[in-house]
């Protein structure tokens, strides 16, 4: 008999039916609500994304509260059946990114939240063509005066 040690193998339950994009939404608005996190935003990333669906972020007023929001949507998903596929950033707390699938959460300090702005990112693309002119140029004063 060797003494190496079998694999182990790890079973996964994966709930049968997963649980919709818009229950697992209700799971995120829940628990941002239920710890008060501040500025929440829900991003449509449907067409521009294949990773997910819908980015959730939010914000934190310390690393603490940080931390907390994002083991409070840890929580409400698992009550809902839908085990996370990852969380990064615990640690230090400063950005927390909770995997859901369809759904991905960023709890984030304000300061961090403002250096990466991932609602403009995620948003670019999406004014409405009223704001257009004619010519496909933005219509607001860019700063340039007409020559």
């Amino acid at each position: 008999m060797s003494d190496q040690t079998q694999p182990q193998t790890i079973k996964v339950d994966l709930p049968h039916p997963a649980p919709s994009v818009e229950q697992l939404l209700q799971c995120v608005r829940n628990a941002t609500e239920e710890l008060k996190a501040k500025d929440v935003v829900e991003i449509d990333v449907i067409g521009k994304s294949s990773v997910a669906d819908y980015m959730v972020i939010a914000s934190g007023t310390s690393s603490r509260h940080v931390k907390s929001i994002a083991d409070e949507v840890v929580k409400f998903a698992k009550q809902a059946g839908n085990m996370p596929l990852g969380v990064e950033g615990e640690r230090e707390a400063e950005w927390v990114l909770v995997d859901l699938g369809d759904v991905i959460v960023h709890v984030m300090l304000p300061r961090v939240r403002e250096y990466y702005a991932l609602e403009r990112l995620w948003s670019v693309g999406d004014q409405p063509p009223s704001l257009l002119d004619e010519d496909g140029q933005d219509d607001e004063d860019d700063g340039y005066a007409a020559r």
